[in-house]
């Protein structure tokens, strides 16, 4: 997972924008299972360890250029205990592609993922977002959602 000091960072260098993680970022060392798709935790879906696992297999196919995790406005920095913590809150799953939506999300199994399914996203939609990869010619942004 990110480290505090290097995420508080990345906010401060870009406006306060959200990262998008790399899946590294994202997953090492995160336990906390509602950290992304919480609404269906505990209702049948993978661990986060089974997600990772998954996406690591996709993320080293020739027609994916990468994956990211991208965050929810509920990430931020609290206080535990008079200690500052990073609470990560996952929202989608970025993958940079030229496979088609359908095609992907057989992939991915987003029924085994309780995913409510692939869509495409427009490149400027990520400039919500900073630590975006760059987007090679003839590829498309599509994001694995829930809810």
């Amino acid at each position: 997972m990110t480290e505090l000091n290097t995420f508080k960072k990345i906010l401060e260098e870009n406006e306060e924008r959200l990262p998008l993680l790399t899946l590294d970022e994202f997953f090492d060392g995160n336990t906390e299972e509602d950290s992304i798709a919480p609404n269906q935790w505990g209702f049948g879906r993978p661990t986060l360890s089974e997600i990772r696992n998954m996406l690591q297999k996709i993320e080293l196919m020739p027609d994916i250029a990468w994956v990211r995790v991208a965050l929810h406005d509920d990430t931020g920095i609290v206080e535990n205990n008079g200690k500052e913590e990073l609470v990560l809150a996952g929202d989608t799953i970025v993958i940079c592609t030229t496979i088609l939506p359908a095609e992907l999300e057989k992939l991915v199994n987003c029924e085994w993922l309780c995913s409510d399914g692939v869509i495409t996203i427009e490149a400027f939609e990520l400039n919500t977002y900073s630590c975006v990869p760059p987007i090679p010619d003839n590829f498309d942004c599509l994001e694995i959602v829930w809810d």
